[in-house]
């Protein structure tokens, strides 16, 4: 039976694909840690979905998605060469999938035009959530520097927009904040 613990970090050090250490409050660490927490988030929106559904098949695919986001950004600069579209770095096509999703969405969908109160029902909630954990990983990917080729941010971007869609999506209907 495999370890799950290595005792490695406990002097407060991670590994990087490809080699490499850097302490646990490292900027890429800190972004990979708030990417990891969305993607539980959507494992919660996900349990709260039937199983076989669209929605369903959607978040196990943006689940995936995030291993290969966390894969690039946990590469340091220098081993950028070693990663591999779609494996181990995100594409403009996973981005342009991302656009393509919420442009179906937001026709099936009505989107409103004000501030949406959350908690319409417990999938759409965990959306939002997600969403929110989303824009913090895309705030601290911007700290944490990533490549000038990276497409890590608009990445995440395009993502928390679609978790908003989603979200709405999934509500029977809008809460806004101004009462409707």
């Amino acid at each position: 039976m495999p370890r799950i613990y290595t005792r490695r970090g406990d002097d407060g050090t991670t590994g990087l694909l490809h080699g490499g250490r850097v302490t646990k409050d490292a900027p890429a660490i800190e972004a990979n840690g708030a990417v990891d927490e969305a993607q539980a988030v959507l494992g919660l929106a996900r349990a709260e979905a039937d199983r076989g559904s669209e929605i369903d098949g959607i978040l196990v695919g943006l689940e995936r998605d995030l291993w290969v986001l966390m894969a690039e950004v946990a590469t340091s600069p220098d081993k950028r060469g070693k990663l591999e579209a779609g494996r181990t770095s995100v594409t403009a096509e996973m981005v342009r999938a991302l656009e393509s999703r919420i442009d179906d969405l937001a026709r099936r969908t009505s989107v409103p035009a004000q501030f949406v109160v959350p908690g319409q029902n417990r999938l759409s909630a965990a959306l939002d959530v997600a969403r929110t954990v989303v824009r913090r990983a895309e705030r601290l990917v911007v700290t944490a520097s990533p490549s000038p080729d990276s497409l890590v941010g608009p990445y995440l971007n395009r993502l928390s927009d679609l978790l908003w869609t989603m979200a709405r999506w999934q509500e029977e209907d809008h809460l806004t904040a101004r009462g409707a």
